[in-house]
């Protein structure tokens, strides 16, 4: 089994979205059905990234640094050139 870090954003207001899940699909559809508290409001979504691990541990560790200011600079770097090519004009 794998465990997942991803990053969704909002296709209402470009808000970023970060979790770890077992089941990546289920998960995403539960975020754009709205049963996900936090991410009612900013509805819908779509996937922009994602990480496989082997262990729940590691996905976790993985979304609390990328939610973190360090995380943040590793997101635009690792997904440059898809917010370089989502800029409004």
């Amino acid at each position: 089994m794998f465990y997942y870090t991803y990053i969704l954003e909002s296709l209402k207001d470009k808000s970023l979205y970060i979790g770890y899940t077992s089941n990546l699909k289920q998960r995403l559809l539960q975020h754009n059905s709205g049963k996900s508290t936090y991410t009612r409001q900013h509805l819908p979504y779509k996937l922009i990234h994602f990480e496989a691990f082997l262990h729940k541990t590691d996905a976790k560790k993985r979304e609390v640094y990328l939610k973190s200011g360090w995380g943040f600079k590793t997101i635009k770097t690792l997904l440059s050139n898809y917010f370089s090519q989502t800029l409004p004009s």
